[in-house]
């Protein structure tokens, strides 16, 4: 999380947060068979929520969860909302949720997207039979974006759902099916635009659409170049993206689609023949940027990126029934794409010699009395994928306690879908934190596990290993079921997410955060050089500009020391669950006086460079001016504090959705930031702004009178030294306000750069680059370097008073 920026820009957020739907899998799917009969029921699909089974109409008493089969979409429907035109402009439009089936999370026609990239959407649900949309009663007033400054493709993708949707691409036609996914295709392969969550989603809602038609062959190149590219994508995005059910709706359908292809590709007429390779075979490769393998005649098609590979193998042809992947090349060529070697394997394997070949990433075969037994069930086919990394399988917790460190492998054998394998089927995983060893891993939980479309478990498979199993380079599994698997390291896992209230690009996130903690760090080390330099020298600290800039420096220490140290994120999450919001209260609004202390500072700055520079030469301060600056500095922020601490205490606790995306402090927020923070705040900015400009120009003016050349010299160094002071010691909050106005991400990297070195700064400038404290610390550090410095000047100043008074007696 951007520590700092993200808190300093809280400041200037004002508006609400707008409705996000969720999706989830609560439903269980029904086991029936499926009755072709007029009268119908469908039960829900648990991985997708789509109606997928059909039971008689008679049985439907005692069962739930079922919809008639003529009755399993939402119609579009009108819905009005609020687009965000600016910070606190807003338009009226009308829009339309579009034809949504039962289980799904329904998007708008017109984009509509919340800040943290995911769309508005609206449940399909099942109510007396029927597929009825969720209630709009408790939804508050909805306002979200259309525009937004990140180059994305949600608006050209959203458009294609519509025309898909609207009949106008119609997805039941070979060539237009093979023109829509080319094009999104093509939209992922634009790596100068950002994927934003809305993208997953709305792609997870194509894919559905192309599972209702005839399964092509020729689409399957599209939809892996398609995967691989939303696997390639920001971690956070897909994490944000699953809280709609979007990866696992994107899996299940990628997979089901590739499942239904080794007719197709691998079909048993052609066992032993001369595969012709068509040319469309080299430009499909060619545009989706894989290495397409079709040896048909040996049982073998394969279509192979880094990223995500699908291997179809028919065991009737050469016996083949499994594959092995390598990281190094072949001795005989080097790999193309895929970066990878591969090489068939037979049914007869040995699996002590698999697993000791070198460079072995995964590997699984069907054993030759397996595939017996499975055969008897009618099995023809074997069907494997090669994930590169867990991209697509989500979870949704934000704590974990393992986390898959190898490929992800899915295998599947049409005809044994969900059922029991007569015997285990081996595979092997390489394990990563061999090469890689992650510090949180523990024994504990670690072994092989499966991926249920929630979250991994390790039921129905077995683990082998050496004595140590993080340490061993390939670890063996045996399963008795067929899914997706990949090799589990046990530990405490935690997800992070893209924060809630301002959408920035994950590499601008990251950015930001380095230029945060070093920001604070060199502004607290020259805080504290500052108070070291002060205690040090007594001459110093005893000057009314120097208790004052001490003030200013406590106030900004306090600050930083919260926003680093203490009021973290993590520490507010705990707070929260264990139940203690006084604590969080407390933190919160020490937080919002600490800030509210450090502007009223600034603005009595403000007010004595206005009395320095603009009022009469000559004027007297007021007795104990800096005592009664003091008490109005530290005592004034304790109103607006204490009006948002007993009118409002709830508003610093954090909400479930800060929880959900690490951007949860202890912090005020709605009215309570609004009238507590913001307004007081943004009115110190203006009215320094204000006395910035009067100051500047009253010094300017003062240039243009004829004034001798060493006080012109002495005013343009206060000139410089003022609007470096004016623009640090607030003003560049205006920064701020124009990064929460979307004005560009520019405006959020000046805001951090000046921002959080303003102690640095006045380090440099009030010690470092002071002639009497730098000579103060020299003499400190190097007495003699000094002694020296000193006999020096004075021989030089004796020199000069000998010459002038030879030449005074000269002249007389």
């Amino acid at each position: 999380m951007n520590v700092l920026c993200y808190l300093l820009v809280a400041v200037t957020i004002s508006a609400g947060r707008p409705y996000e739907s969720t999706a989830s899998n609560d439903s269980d799917e029904s086991q029936f068979d499926y009755c072709p009969s007029e009268q119908q029921l469908c039960s829900v699909d648990s991985r997708n929520n789509t109606p997928v089974r059909c039971v008689e109409r008679l049985f439907r008493a005692n069962i739930t969860g079922l919809v008639y089969c003529d009755a399993q979409h939402c119609e579009p429907e009108t819905f009005k909302h609020d687009y965000i035109i600016s910070n606190h402009d807003q338009s009226p439009h009308v829009n339309s949720w579009k034809r949504a089936r039962v289980g799904e999370s329904a998007i708008l026609h017109d984009v509509c997207l919340l800040r943290n990239g995911l769309p508005v959407t609206r449940k399909c649900q099942v109510h007396g039979m029927r597929a009825r949309w969720e209630s709009l009663d408790q939804w508050p007033p909805v306002v979200c974006m259309r525009r937004f400054r990140e180059r994305s493709i949600s608006v050209e993708l959203n458009n294609l759902h519509d025309d898909i949707l609207e009949g106008r691409r119609r997805t039941n036609n070979t060539q237009e099916r093979r023109r829509t996914t080319a094009l999104i295709r093509d939209m992922f392969k634009q790596h100068d635009r950002t994927l934003l969550p809305a993208d997953v989603h709305v792609v997870g809602q194509v894919f559905g659409e192309l599972m209702e038609h005839e399964k092509d062959a020729t689409l399957s190149a599209d939809l892996i170049s398609i995967c691989r590219e939303i696997m390639s994508s920001d971690a956070q995005v897909l994490q944000l993206s699953a809280v709609l059910n979007a990866t696992n709706s994107l899996l299940n359908n990628f997979e089901d689609y590739m499942d239904a292809l080794p007719q197709q590709l691998v079909p048993r007429e052609n066992c032993g023949k001369v595969v012709v390779h068509a040319a469309s075979d080299a430009g499909e490769a060619a545009a989706s940027g894989m290495e397409i393998l079709n040896n048909a005649n040996l049982g073998v098609h394969a279509m192979m990126s880094s990223n995500l590979s699908v291997f179809y193998v028919n065991p009737e042809c050469e016996r083949i029934t499994g594959i092995a992947i390598y990281s190094a090349a072949a001795p005989d060529r080097k790999p193309a794409v895929s970066q990878f070697w591969y090489r068939f394997l037979y049914a007869n394997e040995s699996l002590e010699k698999l697993r000791r070949e070198q460079d072995l990433e995964t590997a699984t075969y069907v054993p030759e009395q397996l595939w017996k037994l499975l055969q008897q069930s009618g099995a023809t086919y074997v069907i494997l994928k090669v994930y590169a990394h867990d991209g697509l399988f989500v979870e949704t917790a934000q704590q974990r306690s393992r986390r898959p460190r190898s490929k992800v492998l899915s295998i599947s054998i049409p005809g044994c879908e969900g059922v029991q394998l007569p015997q285990t089927l081996p595979f092997l995983l390489r394990n990563e934190n061999h090469r890689q060893p992650d510090t949180r891993a523990v024994a504990t939980g670690s072994g092989c596990g499966y991926w249920n479309y929630h979250t991994w478990a390790s039921d129905g498979i077995t683990t082998s290993s050496g004595t140590d199993m993080l340490r061993d380079p390939v670890i063996v599994c045996q399963t008795r079921h067929l899914t997706q698997f990949s090799f589990l390291v046990g530990g405490s896992y935690r997800s992070n997410d893209l924060g809630d209230e301002v959408l920035v690009t994950p590499i601008n996130e990251r950015v930001l955060d380095i230029i945060s903690l070093v920001g604070c760090c060199l502004s607290l080390f020259g805080v504290l050089g500052i108070f070291l330099t002060a205690a040090l020298f007594k001459s110093w600290r005893s000057q009314a500009s120097t208790k004052v800039l001490l003030h200013l420096c406590l106030a900004m220490m306090l600050q930083m020391v919260l926003f680093v140290f203490i009021n973290t994120d993590n520490l507010s999450e705990q707070l929260v669950v264990h139940g203690d919001t006084a604590r969080c209260v407390l933190l919160g609004a020490a937080m919002q006086y600490t800030i509210l202390a450090l502007f009223c500072w600034m603005l009595i700055i403000a007010f004595l460079q206005f009395q320095r520079y603009v009022t009469v030469i000559g004027i007297e301060r007021p007795r104990r001016y800096i005592l009664k600056a003091a008490l109005v500095a530290w005592l004034l922020p304790m109103v607006p504090t204490l009006l948002v601490a007993c009118i409002d205490p709830g508003s610093y606790v954090p909400t479930a959705e800060q929880l959900a995306t690490d951007t949860a402090i202890c912090y005020p927020s709605g009215y309570g930031l609004t009238f507590g923070v913001v307004l007081p705040v943004t009115l110190i900015t203006v009215a320094n702004l204000v006395i910035f400009v009067y100051v500047f120009y009253s010094i300017s003016h003062s240039l243009s009178q004829s004034i001798q050349r060493a006080e012109r010299k002495l005013v343009n160094k206060q000139i410089r030294l003022s609007v470096l002071l004016f623009f640090l010691l607030g003003l560049s909050w205006i920064f701020g306000i124009f990064a929460f106005m979307q004005a560009g991400v520019a405006f959020s990297y000046l805001f951090c750069l000046t921002a959080t070195l303003q102690g640095f700064v006045l380090f440099i400038y009030f010690v470092l680059l002071d002639e009497p404290n730098r000579r103060a610390w020299i003499g400190l550090l190097c007495p003699t370097k000094m002694k020296i410095d000193v006999q020096k000047r004075t021989t030089e100043l004796q020199s000069m008073t000998t010459s002038s008074t030879n030449y005074s007696t000269r002249t007389h």
